[in-house]
């Protein structure tokens, strides 16, 4: 991609990948200007995503962000909290993620996704108004669905190694594997 060309993709919107039932939900902060101008879901080169979510077990192969329908066999699928693609997350207002929240709780009650994973602590805590929230399971629910947040799988997000992140996003495949009607406990909340 040249910058012009990703430059073009500047609040452009992304298709989400869903369908109604998903065990989980994967919810990005909002798309990349990579993503805007390609259309696939976390498909900068320096994005852990899709490598996190192979070696966490989620599906059998790596996938690339061009095979992101592929997702769906898996019960898997992919939305935002905010739609616009930005070069960065803190291009976006407070208020567009509040926002962002309200159209995201409708999405899910509307799908019914057994889980709704929020892949940015930050992003979940303006959206939803939790400051408290912490990485992993939350006590209540949104739209219906069972609530987990996840580390940011940017490059950016320096905090968090792939296999850091690999092992978080496992913790939430074993809770959808062989518990996904039981709702956080005091143990499982960090």
């Amino acid at each position: 991609m040249t910058p012009e060309e990703l430059q073009a993709a500047r609040d452009s919107t992304v298709p989400d990948v869903v369908a109604g039932g998903l065990r989980v939900l994967f919810c990005g902060i909002n798309p990349s200007l990579m993503t805007g101008a390609t259309g696939h879901h976390f498909a900068h080169p320096g994005n852990r995503f899709w490598p996190v979510l192979h070696r966490s077990g989620f599906t059998p192969q790596q996938l690339k962000p061009a095979e992101q329908a592929e997702l769906l066999r898996y019960g898997l699928g992919i939305t935002n909290v905010v739609a616009r693609a930005t070069a960065r997350a803190d291009e976006l207002s407070a208020e567009e993620f509040r926002e962002g929240g309200q159209i995201l709780a409708a999405k899910v009650e509307e799908l019914r996704p057994q889980w709704l994973a929020v892949v940015g602590v930050t992003a979940y805590r303006t959206a939803f108004g939790k400051r408290t929230a912490r990485i992993g399971p939350q006590s209540h629910t949104i739209g219906g669905a069972h609530v987990w947040v996840l580390p940011n799988p940017s490059g950016l997000n320096a905090h968090w190694t792939a296999q850091t992140m690999a092992e978080e996003y496992g913790r939430l495949l074993t809770r959808v594997d062989h518990n996904t009607a039981a709702p956080a406990t005091p143990a499982d909340i960090p």
